[in-house]
């Protein structure tokens, strides 16, 4: 089941409600803000073994004790840092993932100083398909397994599926030009 036609089904009120405004603003997007790219790969990153849900929860959890994805502020986090996130209860406290966070900052200044920005990195490498782009970010990042790749460019708008065709919002993401759009030629 397609997550557009899961949401409808959830109970209570406002856990449907977490889920659609994810859904309905944010779900497919495309985004083309660097430090806000990054942000979504650190959610991604920190769903993996746990529910969206868990995610969406602590969402403004993560942006506050990840200095509001501020890519240049994390690569530079230092061991009192990186102990003050494992003891952060707003968050997921796992130390492969919280050092996979400063670890990817690192990289995408890499990038960034190479391409101009994460974002056309990115846009460079387009289009892939998914295993293609898997072998890129686990060559690239740390803890960048499938699920975890194939959600954070579908949910960025670089790779097809994020809405079904049947769903309101599918249309709006097709104003903003995924670059998926492009290579499906829709």
């Amino acid at each position: 089941m397609s997550y557009c036609l899961a949401i409808e089904g959830m109970k209570p009120e406002n856990r449907k409600e977490l889920h659609k405004n994810y859904h309905d603003h944010y779900y497919g997007f495309p985004i083309h803000d660097d430090n806000e790219l990054f942000g979504r790969l650190i959610l991604e990153i920190n769903q993996a073994g746990l529910s969206w849900e868990t995610v969406l929860k602590k969402e403004e959890s993560f942006r506050k004790a990840y200095s509001n994805f501020d890519i240049q502020i994390i690569a530079a986090y230092t061991e009192e840092d990186r102990e003050r996130l494992m003891s952060d209860p707003g968050i997921i406290r796992n130390r492969l993932k919280i050092n996979a966070a400063i670890e990817n900052a690192k990289t995408i200044i890499g990038l960034q100083k190479e391409f101009g920005s994460f974002e056309k990195w990115l846009e460079h490498h387009h289009p892939k398909t998914l295993q293609e782009w898997m072998k890129l970010f686990k060559k690239t990042f740390k803890f960048t397994g499938g699920e975890i790749v194939n959600e954070f460019l579908m949910s960025t708008g670089y790779l097809k599926g994020a809405h079904a065709e049947s769903c309101p919002v599918y249309h709006q993401v097709l104003e903003q030009k995924p670059l998926w759009v492009e290579k499906e030629g829709v």
